[in-house]
């Protein structure tokens, strides 16, 4: 633990604080593509799906994704790296979950049925598959939503989660160097793999289901849920999941979404914003109020079994 709890020599503390300021001022975006979006890949992601599956977690996901969201939102606070954070703890605590789980989970009867005969699970490559699910995937989606980035904040994010890859034990040689590098890597380690699997179809109903319950005192409709969930990951990705088709929501997101962006960025004019766009707005402010609760109060812990049968 003394060793991994220290920073690579090669992390930048000015680009680590630079990074901090980006993850504040773009935060919407980022805590909906990283938890949301993010977590509809991850059960896209048939190795993914089953290990939560099938490991102590899956059997309770609200814990599951209070115990996730403790890491995620530790990366992305002002003071993930100063003396105030605990980006540094939260993630040697994950490394200790890992090890426990490789250990644990080829003793599960579906594990070992389900994993095409690979024993161990998360290896080099399913954290690199996991990673590519978060910051390569948050940055084609901001670009694609047209969110302006200076070469420098995009530098700072990239090395951000760099170095959160090199603590979560990713050995250096595989981190991806630069953006094109990251887009590269992502298309040979991330997206050949997408695949719908039984588990990852009912872990992703499990997930939208409590974000439709739970994240509001009267929730949030399970089509608006259903619908931005589709937004944000795609149609075949969304089909994978068995997330269900919302035409209207579909619509009316697809239509607001980009004109919210272009307002929040100040490239376009409040009158030229549809109505509708609140109502999505809140929608993703509630999302983000989901993961951010659920993490209050509990820890990340080591597991002593798989799941229950």
């Amino acid at each position: 633990m003394e060793e991994a709890r220290r920073l690579p020599s090669w992390a930048d503390r000015d680009k680590l604080e630079r990074a901090a300021a980006f993850n504040e001022s773009r935060g919407l975006y980022l805590n909906l593509l990283n938890g949301v979006g993010g977590g509809m890949l991850s059960t896209a992601i048939p190795r993914e799906a089953r290990a939560v599956y099938y490991s102590k977690g899956g059997a309770d996901m609200e814990d599951r994704v209070a115990k996730t969201s403790l890491l995620g939102f530790a990366v992305g606070d002002l003071d993930a790296f100063r003396p105030g954070g605990d980006v540094v703890v939260q993630a040697v605590k994950t490394r200790l979950v890992h090890a426990a789980v490789r250990h644990l989970l080829p003793r599960s009867p579906g594990w070992s049925r389900t994993s095409g005969g690979q024993t161990i699970p998360i290896s080099q490559q399913d954290m690199l598959v996991t990673w590519h699910s978060l910051p390569t995937y948050a940055m084609r989606k901001m670009l694609e939503w047209k969110v302006p980035m200076p070469s420098a904040d995009a530098a700072a994010y990239l090395h951000l989660w760099q170095v959160t890859a090199h603590l979560l034990g990713i050995r250096d040689e595989y981190i991806p160097a630069t953006w094109d590098a990251a887009d590269a890597q992502s298309r040979q380690v991330l997206d050949p793999v997408l695949a719908p699997t039984r588990e990852g179809v009912e872990l992703t109903d499990i997930l939208l289901r409590q974000l439709a319950e739970q994240t509001s005192p009267g929730g949030v409709d399970r089509p608006l849920v259903n619908a931005l969930a589709r937004y944000l990951v795609g149609d075949q990705v969304a089909d994978w999941d068995g997330i269900p088709r919302e035409p209207f929501w579909e619509k009316a997101i697809a239509t607001a979404w980009p004109k919210l962006v272009a307002f929040r960025e100040k490239l376009l004019p409040l009158p030229l914003v549809p109505p509708l766009a609140w109502t999505i707005e809140e929608a993703a402010r509630q999302y983000i109020l989901f993961y951010l609760t659920k993490g209050q109060g509990t820890r990340i812990e080591i597991p002593e079994t798989n799941r229950p049968a």
